[in-house]
């Protein structure tokens, strides 16, 4: 979670002897491998999020007559920026004169190219052409993972050193891998992962059409209901595997998001309930700033000196909790600031 959210739940665990906060704490770390925890759908539905919005600010854009070729190079530029920044979060300082000790993927730079290449497609074909798109992308993805062999281990083989994946990274990817062997933001999980975006579209469209809540509701609904079902399905043969951005994954967390969607929508436009969203409507408006913040603030050291004189107190197993609660306090304190000030990072 940007704004730390994640890392507070997990220090809960082992700590209160009470057996489900520790299965949530449980659910904010990454499998090692194979399987699924609630912290895997974050950065994906990122993604979708990200297509969503494209949805809006594209069709706008459409209908206020700017050109295709405007909007490409605008998608172009932004994604050249996040990259850029992708590269300094994940290595500042930056070894600009060893260039091996780089990585050059990152988060950002997943999240610019799948825009990029979402809005080349959105622009260009029917909502047919993007499911086939979507479709064509999953398949051949299963296909070359089971189908191409990898020297010294085959065809099919899913393991960690012995993923296709990873030997596309070692062999084409310059720079540093995080896993050495292989990366999880490589070169050819950005495809399958820019799917997560091609979805969000939909799900935008949905909310920009003209129906009716309830049937925007029913069909966010199926959608997600449809997609986790063949997901699961898949992921019977093809694992669910976050770090290899199996198809299977992709269908899961994608009809998680329709839901997800669907669930806001319901509260927050069908109901009117509005108010508790506005603690994460601050983090949400400029979470491109804070998630570069905590790459260059020490939010966890301002914590401790402003708090340390009162949680030093409490059992010391604690003090990385309470410290981790006040570093969020202040970041969200810090966005609110932005907020009220109107300033806001965009790309």
């Amino acid at each position: 979670m940007i704004s730390g959210a994640g890392g507070f739940f997990v220090l809960l665990g082992g700590k209160t002897e009470l057996p489900w906060v520790d299965n949530i704490a449980a659910q904010f770390k990454h499998p090692d491998w194979n399987g699924f925890t609630f912290y895997d759908f974050i950065f994906p539905l990122f993604l979708f999020i990200s297509g969503v919005s494209l949805a809006f600010s594209l069709s706008s854009a459409q209908a206020k007559g700017v050109e295709n070729r405007a909007l490409y190079r605008k998608a172009f530029k932004r994604m050249l920026i996040l990259i850029g920044l992708g590269i300094l979060y994940k290595n500042a300082p930056v070894s600009i004169f060893e260039p091996s000790q780089i990585r050059f993927v990152s988060v950002l730079g997943r999240i610019g190219f799948a825009g990029f290449i979402t809005t080349l497609i959105y622009l260009n074909f029917s909502p047919r052409g993007r499911i086939g798109w979507i479709v064509s992308i999953l398949l051949l993805y299963y296909v070359m993972l089971y189908l191409v062999p990898v020297p010294g281990y085959g065809a099919g083989d899913l393991s960690f050193e012995g993923n296709l994946v990873g030997w596309f990274d070692r062999i084409f990817l310059p720079g540093r891998l995080l896993q050495q062997t292989y990366d999880e933001l490589g070169l050819l999980t950005q495809f399958p992962a820019l799917c997560l975006s091609l979805l969000g579209v939909f799900g935008g469209e949905i909310l920009r059409s003209g129906k009716s809540g309830n049937q925007k509701l029913k069909k966010l609904g199926l959608l997600g209901i449809g997609a986790i079902a063949i997901g699961l399905l898949w992921g019977l043969h093809f694992p669910i595997n976050k770090h290899l951005w199996t198809s299977s994954f992709i269908l899961v967390t994608g009809g998680m998001a329709f839901l997800f969607l669907g669930l806001f929508y319901l509260v927050i436009d069908e109901w009117g309930f509005r108010k508790w969203a506005f603690f994460f409507q601050v983090i949400g408006l400029n979470s491109l700033a804070i998630y570069l913040g905590y790459r260059f603030i020490d939010f966890s050291h301002t914590s401790r000196r402003l708090f340390e004189g009162i949680y030093r107190h409490a059992p010391e197993p604690w003090h990385d909790v309470w410290e981790t609660l006040g570093a969020l306090a202040l970041v969200w304190m810090l966005l609110y600031f932005l907020y009220r000030n109107r300033l806001f990072l965009k790309v």
